[in-house]
């Protein structure tokens, strides 16, 4: 690849890290809408924000099966989409300004390109080798003489 050093942990991500930085920037954001949306759309996107890091960290430790873990993925690109759709709603109500949806939305696109990327390679993530115990399986069974 690229030259880029072998994630050794979710937290190694490139993805991930960006997807922490959405988190961080949506929860500053919001905390200037109004009361009244507490409930409704400041804690949607919120929720959806945070959730994409939450998927990626759970497609993580999804790896021994490539299925799993592009599920996981999936998941995490609908959340993005999820998180997509509430700042327009924000715009929409006059919450944000066009630069500050814009700037999030571009965040967004990023974020779910890299995880197209990891899904359309995924078998360099499930590496099953990688993963596999490499001490000898204890018994199951024990054996009596009677």
């Amino acid at each position: 690849m690229s030259g880029l050093a072998h994630a050794n942990s979710f937290r190694d991500l490139i993805v991930y890290q960006k997807s922490r930085v959405l988190s961080r920037e949506v929860f500053t954001l919001t905390k200037g809408f109004p009361k009244e949306e507490m409930f409704s759309l400041t804690d949607q996107v919120r929720r959806s924000s945070r959730s994409i890091g939450a998927q990626i960290a759970e497609a993580w430790a999804k790896r021994r099966y490539e299925k799993n873990f592009v599920s996981k993925l999936t998941d995490s690109d609908g959340e993005q989409q999820e998180t997509q759709h509430w700042i327009e709603t924000a715009l929409d109500c006059e919450y944000i300004s066009r630069a500050q949806a814009d700037a999030l939305l571009a965040q967004c696109a990023e974020i779910g390109r890299l995880l197209g990327g990891m899904m359309a390679k995924a078998g360099l993530f499930c590496n099953p080798d990688a993963l596999s115990v490499r001490e000898e399986q204890a018994p199951y069974f024990t054996t009596t003489d009677d």
